[in-house]
């Protein structure tokens, strides 16, 4: 099991210099506000996955420096450094992994991560796009054709919908990128469907470990295909062009699609409780865990970013008990629960 001994940052948002060693199990950094507890874990994030989960190269840069450095020892004594420096023509992040030069993280250097940040609590209360966000980045980390087919899409997405809001806009103007919409928009969908069937598999169980309840407690992808993806998308893409010009917009594929959660065979949100929403978000979080190791046979680095202090004392204690490999936890606090295990004061 690789993981994470020390963590240094230079020029990182609020950070001008630090270094941070962490413990193979837990490590607990604690802070007031303000004091840069997530950058640590955005840094952590970057290092191990190639890029942030909070915004650009350009966000993390500490205000009115050239450049930020972050640099990350394993216990398998492999060193990697991620620099950026917006000042260069091109090459502007670069990534030195045990002396491999590289201008993007490669997947074969990038080690799986399973991040529970604040947003996470408004999973099932959010938008849509939250919810696809969080599928998509699960699959992204064990599917490499996935981040790529998404791109594809998004960019196909953005011309169609530039066509649209033309005066005038054709149906062979439109085919072109009907064809790619369907072509990446059916990979993105099989691959969401099949996931949160797996996910769907082990859910309740997991759930209901954590809440010791026999609540039913499901998650269904929110639309059904029965058939060729692909030549339905297309055909959707093709019937739907008129009002979509009306529009300005593309209003039908992945892009609009949700995850549905039930409670006890009704929409979760119409019947749960605050408390069963962080149980419920928490199951899949420890799933996540889970189905990555499965996958890939390598335990995930988990970083638990400001949420801890959010689930009760009971819910505390058995994310500590069931401990899966390393954890980093961002606090304002020291709750009860950590209180005696390795902990960094900022």
């Amino acid at each position: 099991m690789a993981v994470v001994k020390k963590l240094s940052v230079q020029n990182i948002r609020s950070h001008d210099k630090f270094v941070i060693k962490l413990s193979p199990t837990i490590t607990v950094i604690t802070g007031c506000n303000g004091s840069g507890k997530t950058s640590l874990v955005e840094a952590l994030y970057i290092s191990l996955q190639g890029h942030s989960f909070k915004g650009s190269d350009s966000d993390v840069l500490r205000h009115k420096s050239p450049w930020w450095r972050i640099d990350v020892e394993l216990d398998s004594h492999i060193k990697r450094t991620i620099t950026f420096d917006p000042n260069l023509e091109s090459g502007r992040k670069k990534i030195i992994v045990d002396d491999k030069t590289m201008y993007r993280l490669v997947e074969k250097y990038k080690h799986p991560v399973v991040l529970f940040e604040p947003d996470d609590l408004r999973l099932l209360h959010g938008s849509p796009t939250r919810r696809r966000q969080f599928i998509d980045r699960f699959i992204s980390q064990l599917d490499p054709l996935y981040n790529n087919a998404l791109r594809k899409y998004e960019r196909a997405l953005k011309q169609r919908n530039n066509l649209l809001k033309k005066q005038f806009t054709t149906q062979d103007e439109l085919f072109a990128w009907n064809v790619t919409l369907s072509e990446y928009g059916a990979y993105i969908i099989e691959k969401r469907i099949a996931f949160i069937e797996r996910i769907n598999s082990q859910l309740n169980e997991a759930y209901n470990n954590i809440a010791k309840t026999n609540d039913i407690v499901s998650i269904h992808y929110s639309h059904t295909y029965i058939g060729d993806i692909k030549q339905k998308l297309l055909n959707d893409l093709h019937s739907h062009s008129d009002r979509d010009a009306i529009m300005g917009f593309t209003s039908i594929g992945p892009h609009r699609h949700d995850v549905v959660f039930q409670f006890n065979y009704s929409p979760a949100l119409t019947v749960i409780s605050r408390g069963e929403v962080r149980t419920i978000v928490l199951a899949l979080k420890f799933l996540e865990v889970d189905i990555i190791e499965q996958i890939t046979n390598i335990k995930p680095i988990i970083l638990l970013d400001d949420v801890f202090s959010e689930l009760d004392d009971s819910r505390q204690k058995y994310l500590m008990d069931s401990q899966k490999g390393q954890i980093i936890i961002t606090s304002a606090h020291t709750p009860e629960a950590i209180k005696d295990y390795y902990s960094v004061k900022l």
